[in-house]
C-alpha cells in the first residue's frame, strides 16, 4: 500500500491511540510526534528538524528518503534513534493523501525493558491495546518473584551457614566440636601430615562449679577458649571435647622441645586468675601430647588413647603440668 485514502488527523486522538508515533511533512521535516516518543528525547525539541537526522534508518537499507519510506508503507521498518544510546526502534509507515508526508507508529520491540529502564517510562506511557503493557506487567512480576526468590535464597544460605556453624562449633565456646576434630584427625593422618596431638584437661574446675555456680563455670570456660585460641595459629586446631576437655591439633609442629614451650606458656596463661563477678576463679590446667612421628602408621584412635594416658600422667604428678607420650617410656617417660 502506498498511500492511503484521505484522513482528517486528530492530533490528541493520535497521541492516545499512537504514543510513540511520528508525522513527517513532505521536507522531511518532523511536524508532531507522539507524547513518549518525546520522552526519549527531553532536551531536543523534535517538532522542525530533519527526520533522517533524529533517526537512522537500518532496514531497508536502501531507504534515504520519504519516497523510498513510502515505497515501503505498511511493510516492517527498522530504525533507531541519533541519541547517546542508539536506542533501536521498528515500526509501520503510511503516506499520507496528496503527497501531505508520512505517519510513522513506532515500537522499541524487543528492546523495550532496557528502553523502559533508560527512559523511566512506565504502562501508561504505552497504548492500552499494546502488547507492550502486558509484557511489562509480566516483567514487573517475574522481577518481583526473582527478588523474592533472592531473597529467600539469602535467608536459606544464612540459615544454612548458621546450621553448618552450630554443627561445626561448640555452642558455648564457639571452639571447635568433637566432629570436626575427627575430620581434622582424618584428614591430617590419611594425608600423612605431621602434627602433634595436645589433650588439656582442667584443674579445679569442678572446685569453681560447685562453689561458685555453673554460670561462673561457662565464664571460665569462655575464657580459657579464648586463651587457647590467642595461644594457638589460625592453622591450628582448638575444639572442646567434654565438659573441661579440650584437644588442640598443632599441624606442622613436632618438634618435643616447642611443644613443651607451647605447654608450658598454655598452663602459665590458665593459671591467671579469672574475674567473675566480685570474685575470681582459679583453675590450671593438665596435658598430655603425641606427636605423629611416633608411630608408623598413626591413628586418630590410637593417637587420643595415647594422649589421654599422657594426661593422667600429668594428673598423677601433681596437676598443672605437661607429659610427652613415648611408646617406650612406661610409667616415667615424662617432660616437663
Amino acid at each position: 500500500m502506498k498511500t492511503s485514502a484521505p484522513v482528517a488527523l486528530d492530533h490528541s486522538a493520535l497521541d492516545q491511540l499512537m504514543p510513540l508515533h511520528v508525522l513527517v511533512d513532505r521536507h522531511g521535516l518532523v511536524r508532531q510526534v507522539g507524547p513518549t516518543l518525546a520522552k526519549t528525547q527531553p532536551a531536543t525539541l523534535m517538532p522542525g528538524r530533519s527526520f533522517f537526522r533524529l533517526f537512522e534508518l537500518r532496514r531497508p537499507s536502501v531507504v534515504n528518503s520519504l519516497e523510498e519510506v513510502c515505497a515501503h508503507a505498511g511493510a516492517k521498518v527498522h530504525l533507531r534513534l541519533r541519541d547517546d544510546a542508539r536506542t533501536p526502534m521498528v515500526g509501520s509507515a503510511v503516506c499520507l493523501s496528496g503527497g501531505n508526508g508520512v505517519l510513522l507508529n513506532l515500537s522499541f520491540g524487543i528492546s523495550v525493558v532496557d528502553a523502559v529502564a533508560r527512559y523511566g517510562l512506565a504502562g501508561s506511557d504505552f497504548a492500552p491495546t499494546d502488547l507492550t503493557v502486558e509484557m511489562l506487567y509480566l516483567v514487573e512480576a517475574n522481577s518481583a518473584a526473582m527478588e523474592e526468590s533472592s531473597r529467600l535464597n539469602t535467608r536459606l544460605n544464612g540459615a544454612r551457614v548458621m546450621a553448618e556453624a552450630e554443627a561445626s562449633s561448640d555452642t558455648l565456646t564457639g571452639l571447635k566440636n568433637r566432629r570436626v576434630l575427627d575430620q581434622v584427625l582424618k584428614r591430617l593422618t590419611g594425608r600423612k601430615v605431621d602434627f602433634t596431638l595436645m589433650h588439656l584437661d582442667l584443674d579445679f574446675f569442678k572446685r569453681v562449679n560447685d562453689t561458685m555456680g555453673h554460670a561462673a563455670g561457662d565464664a571460665v570456660l569462655q575464657e580459657v577458649a579464648r586463651a587457647l585460641v590467642d595461644e594457638t595459629r589460625e592453622e591450628d586446631t582448638v575444639a572442646r571435647v567434654g565438659g573441661d576437655e579440650f584437644v588442640l591439633v598443632f599441624d606442622g609442629i613436632i618438634e618435643e622441645t616447642r611443644m613443651t614451650t607451647i605447654a608450658a606458656r598454655i598452663i602459665a596463661r590458665l593459671e591467671v586468675p579469672i574475674p567473675y563477678k566480685d570474685k575470681v576463679c582459679r583453675i590450671s590446667a593438665s596435658i598430655g601430647m603425641v606427636s605423629s612421628p611416633h608411630y608408623a602408621l598413626p591413628t586418630p584412635s590410637q593417637m587420643l588413647e595415647d594422649a589421654d594416658t599422657a594426661l593422667y600422667r600429668s594428673k598423677a604428678r601433681g596437676r598443672g603440668c605437661f607429659t610427652m607420650f613415648h611408646e617406650d617410656a612406661g610409667a616415667g617417660g615424662a617432660v616437663k
